[in-house]
């Protein structure tokens, strides 16, 4: 038996190595085609691409557990199928469920390390991953000037260029504007022409040179108070400037500045601003966290009566609203008379109290509301970390009979097959997750809807394997149509003549 134990696992292990590395490869490619506009244009480094894509492979293992198992476990079967070897395991008197033995052994080892990976690994990995990504979303695109358009994202600076050389460095017709920390309220006040140039950076791209051939630099200075205003050499305007201004002409045949590109390089943000969500979280961290919310919405329902209280106009005092009691007293006070000036003051006064009462009432039930759908959520995610290990297994619970029904091995039918049944698992994983947060099912039964489904299901094709079913044979099929024609042909055939 260990022979064969032997087989069946060398079996398995080749296809599982390589469906794994195929759909964390797939999965991968996935999230980073949908985050393809944050990476372009942004100067960074082979090693901050590595960071992300490591991550982000770590992301997708959970993902890809299930899938993997169930595609090679199908493949293994399937092959044993297909060359009659599960025929001759058979024939020797060893059952389909003693050679899926081994193969159990190892779904249950893989199911204890998906449970380890998901508790441990992945809040780790989803840290990292969305910190670094969030990180080079935000970091600014490279230093890309057009031609005739003014380039606004180097901080003081405005520059446009007429044209770009060949080398990516030299241009012609440059015009600068540089801008202070008041030109929101003074205008440009420092004007740059000149007919060419150079720009490159060095330090390691920490620094950004213009060089400027040719040309003339406009200032004006503002003396005192007074609002600066652009000189008509500058500007193209009429008339001269004001006389609270200094104006001063510069003409040079080579400058140069020198400024930092610090703000176009990434930067790290504090990890700590995205622990609070449920994918960062281990089970212990979801479970205080939940506990910690059901705390506040039940001290929250506490205390709505006695919050309630500041909306009526009369002192409230506890335990007066169990010792009034009805009777003529109150007859006496609605008989006695009351003018109608008092009577719309009351009326106002009432209407007021209502309207503020139905306001903290409906501000409160939103809430209460908000808090449990968090709580949910948080429990959601920690009965994932079950489920998504739990998956593993029911997974090579289906793959293996079905392999052993279908008798196909290769990547063919198995894929197929394979992906529908994972598509099923999406799409039951999803809609639990619906049901819950829109509160139609309670969190267990939501979060293992699907594990539960894909189980009976898995039972009912290992029974199916057991009996050595034809369940996907189509000759199977064409002969039941033909005996249903034939009773359908011989049951009317009758009538027809007894009616005749």
């Amino acid at each position: 038996m260990k022979k064969l134990d032997k087989l069946i696992l060398m079996s398995f292990w080749g296809p599982f190595i390589v469906t794994m590395s195929v759909v964390v490869f797939i999965f991968l490619m996935k999230i980073m085609i949908f985050y393809i506009d944050d990476f372009v244009s942004k100067d960074l480094g082979i090693w901050d691409y590595s960071r992300l894509f490591f991550f982000f492979s770590l992301i997708t293992v959970p993902t890809a557990l299930p899938l993997a198992m169930l595609l090679s476990s199908l493949m293994a079967f399937g092959n044993l199928g297909e060359f009659f070897e599960l025929t001759a395991l058979k024939s020797a008197g060893i059952s389909v469920v003693r050679a899926m033995a081994p193969l159990f052994i190892v779904a249950v080892g893989i199911s204890i390390f998906s449970f380890y990976f998901n508790d441990r690994v992945s809040p780790w990995a989803n840290l990292k991953g969305y910190s670094l990504l969030y990180d080079i979303k935000t970091t600014k695109a490279t230093l890309k000037i057009k031609e005739g358009i003014f380039y606004n994202d180097l901080p003081g600076y405005s520059i446009k260029v007429d044209k770009k050389m060949a080398d990516a460095q030299s241009m012609k017709g440059m015009v600068i504007y540089k801008h202070d920390n008041r030109s929101y309220e003074r205008g440009n006040t420092q004007i740059i022409l000149a007919d060419s140039g150079k720009m490159y950076t060095i330090n390691e791209n920490s620094n950004l040179v213009i060089e400027l051939y040719n040309g003339t630099m406009y200032n004006e200075e503002t003396e005192g108070s007074g609002r600066a205003y652009l000189s008509p050499i500058a500007t193209g305007g009429p008339g001269a400037p004001p006389p609270s201004t200094k104006f001063t002409r510069n003409v040079f045949d080579h400058y140069k500045l020198v400024e930092s590109l610090s703000s176009f390089g990434m930067r790290r943000t504090d990890e700590g601003q995205f622990k609070y969500h449920e994918f960062m979280k281990n089970i212990d961290d979801l479970n205080h966290t939940a506990d910690s919310i059901k705390t506040s919405y039940d001290e929250t329902k506490k205390n709505l009566l006695p919050n309630s209280q500041q909306y009526f106009s009369y002192n409230y005092k506890q335990g007066t609203d169990q010792a009034i009691k009805p009777g003529k007293w109150i007859d006496s006070l609605m008989a006695k008379p009351i003018k109608d000036s008092l009577k719309t003051e009351i009326l106002t006064n009432a209407k007021s109290s209502a309207s503020s009462m139905q306001s903290y009432v409906k501000s409160n039930a939103e809430y209460l509301q908000s808090k449990m759908k968090d709580a949910s959520k948080y429990e959601l995610e920690k009965h994932h970390k079950y489920t998504n290990a739990i998956s593993c297994l029911v997974m090579f619970l289906i793959g293996a009979p079905l392999g052993a029904i279908i008798k196909k091995g290769g990547f063919g039918v198995p894929v197929l097959v394979s992906v529908l049944f994972f598509i099923l698992l999406y799409v039951l994983i999803n809609q639990g997750d619906k049901w819950v947060k829109e509160g139609m099912l309670s969190v267990p039964v939501g979060a293992w809807l699907a594990n539960t489904v894909l189980f009976l299901a898995g039972a009912y094709f290992i029974d199916r394997a057991r009996s050595d079913s034809r369940l996907f044979d189509k000759d199977v099929y064409q002969m039941r149509i033909k005996r249903i024609k034939s009773f359908l042909a011989s049951r009317f055939g009758k009538s027809r003549l007894i009616n005749s």
